[in-house]
C-alpha cells in the first residue's frame, strides 16, 4: 500500500461515497476508463471491467461517481447519447453497504432506490421478469457467493456467474483480501477462470486515501496479517498505539468520539454472539460492553449511528466504512507464538461459526479458515483514517506489542 497525504474528509459516511466527491488524477482515470469500456462494449453479448485494489484506495467512490453519472445520462431529458434510455443497476451483498448507498440516492434526482439491489434478489427477480440489465455495477465483489444458498434463496452456483448472465457490462470491485466465508470463497484463479470467457479489462487503483498514516504504519498492519510483528512505526499525525486495558482503549474512543466524531469499537469475532434477540456482551478485564444489534430496519449504517459508541462492531458491520477512530480488540484466537516471534491463530475459538459453513469443494479448510481469520483482521485494521488504537486479549500477545512500543521510544502506550 503507498501512503499520500490528504485533507480531512467530511464526516459522514454519505458524503465520503458522494458521487459529487472529488477524485484523484488516478479515480478520474479510471473513471474515463469504466465509460470508454462500456461505450466500446454496448452492443457485446457481456463483458466485464474488473476494479482491483487494497482498503481505503477509493474503489466504490469511483463506481459510485461513475454510477451516477451513466444513470444521469440515460435519463436526462434531451439526452440523445449511446447511455440514453439503458437499464443500469448497482448490487451488493452488504446490508449496511446498501443503506448507504439507498441513502445516497436520495439527494441525486437521476438515482433512484430501485436502482440498488442485494445480488440475490436482483438475480431472481431478472430470470423471473425474462430481462437483462445494459450496465450492472457490483460493489464488494469478493462477498458475492460461490455456491448455492438456500437460506438466502439462492439456488444457483455461483453470484458472479449468474450477474454477468443479466448484463451485458458487469463492472465489478475485487478485493481478494476481504473474503470472509466459505461460502463466498473467492480466490485469484476462481476470479480469471470465470472472466477469461468474456472481453475483460482490469484496472488496480494502488494509492491509499482512507489511512492518513505513513507507509510504515501500512507496512505494519500488512505485517501483521502476515503473522509478523514489525517493528513500532515511528511517531506521527496518525494516532498508533497499543493498549495495555481494554477499558482504557474504550475511553481513549469515547474521547475521540466526542471530539471528532465516526469513532467506533470493533473486535475480531472471538466472542459469542447470536441473532436471537438478546444482547451479547465482551468481556475483556474490566471491559463490557454488548456486541452491536441487528436493526435491518434501521435507515442509518451501523457506523454513523450516535449510539454505536455503546457497541462493539464485527467485521460485517464496517467493511467498506471509514471511520476516524477505530479501537480493535484482539480475541482470544489470535496469540503470540514465541517461536516465530509472530501471530498464531487458534481457529477453534473463532466464534464466526457462518463463516466456516459448507466446507465441500475446499482442497484445506482449516489453511482457508485461517485465511479468512487474517483477512478479518485486516479488514477491522484498515477502517481508521485518523487513528488505530490495539489490544490483544492474549497476554502473551499483549506484553509483546507493548514490548514494540517501548523499543520504539515513541507514542506506543495511551
Amino acid at each position: 500500500m503507498k501512503a499520500v497525504v490528504q485533507s480531512a474528509y467530511d464526516n459522514t459516511a454519505a458524503e465520503r461515497l458522494s458521487p459529487e466527491r472529488q477524485l484523484s488524477a488516478e479515480q478520474k482515470d479510471l473513471k474515463d476508463a469504466i465509460k470508454t469500456f462500456c461505450l466500446a462494449h454496448r452492443h457485446d453479448e457481456h463483458a466485464v471491467f474488473l476494479i482491483e485494489g487494497e482498503a481505503g484506495v477509493g474503489k466504490s467512490l469511483v463506481l459510485n461517481s461513475i454510477f451516477n453519472e451513466i444513470q444521469s445520462l440515460s435519463r436526462s431529458s434531451g439526452t440523445a447519447g449511446p447511455f440514453w434510455g439503458t437499464r443500469n443497476y448497482l448490487v451488493v451483498n452488504h446490508p449496511e453497504m446498501m443503506k448507504l448507498y439507498r441513502n445516497i440516492s436520495e439527494h441525486y434526482p437521476n438515482l433512484k432506490k430501485k436502482d440498488f439491489e442485494r445480488p440475490t434478489t436482483f438475480v431472481n427477480r431478472m430470470r423471473k421478469a425474462g430481462e437483462k440489465a445494459d450496465i450492472l455495477f457490483v460493489d464488494e465483489g469478493h462477498l458475492l457467493l460461490t455456491r448455492s444458498d438456500k437460506y438466502n434463496r439462492f439456488e444457483q452456483n455461483n453470484h458472479l456467474e449468474e450477474l454477468i448472465a443479466l448484463a451485458r457490462i458487469t463492472v465489478l470491485v475485487f478485493d481478494e483480501k476481504q473474503v470472509l466465508k466459505f461460502k463466498s470463497c473467492w480466490s485469484r484463479e476462481l476470479l480469471d477462470a470465470l472472466v477469461k470467457k468474456f472481453p475483460c479489462q482490469r484496472y488496480t487503483l494502488h494509492k491509499q486515501f482512507r489511512m492518513q498514516a505513513g507507509q510504515d504504519v501500512l507496512d505494519w498492519i500488512e505485517g501483521f496479517c502476515t503473522r509478523k510483528i514489525l517493528p513500532m512505526p515511528k511517531k506521527q499525525a496518525f494516532d498508533f498505539r497499543f493498549f495495555e486495558d481494554a477499558q482504557e482503549l474504550y475511553e481513549a474512543i469515547q474521547k475521540k468520539n466526542a471530539r471528532y466524531g465516526l469513532s467506533r469499537m470493533v473486535a475480531t469475532y472471538d466472542y459469542p454472539y447470536r441473532l436471537d434477540g438478546e444482547d451479547h456482551f465482551i468481556h475483556e478485564g474490566r471491559f463490557t460492553l454488548r456486541w452491536d444489534r441487528s436493526r435491518p430496519d434501521e435507515k442509518l449504517p451501523w457506523a454513523e449511528r450516535p449510539d454505536t459508541i455503546d457497541e462493539v462492531g464485527s467485521v460485517y458491520t464496517v467493511q467498506g466504512f471509514d471511520l476516524n477512530y477505530v479501537g480493535l480488540i484482539l480475541g482470544p484466537s489470535v496469540r503470540y507464538d514465541p517461536v516465530t516471534d509472530g501471530i498464531c491463530l487458534e481457529t477453534s475459538r473463532y466464534e464466526d461459526g457462518a463463516a466456516f459453513t459448507g466446507r465441500d469443494g475446499l482442497s484445506d479448510p482449516e489453511a482457508t479458515k485461517e485465511r479468512i481469520m487474517l483477512n478479518a483482521i485486516s479488514v477491522l485494521m484498515t477502517r481508521a483514517v485518523r487513528g488505530l488504537f490495539l489490544y490483544a486479549s492474549d497476554p502473551a500477545l499483549r506484553n509483546r506489542l507493548l514490548r514494540a512500543a517501548l523499543a520504539g521510544k515513541c507514542t506506543g502506550f495511551p
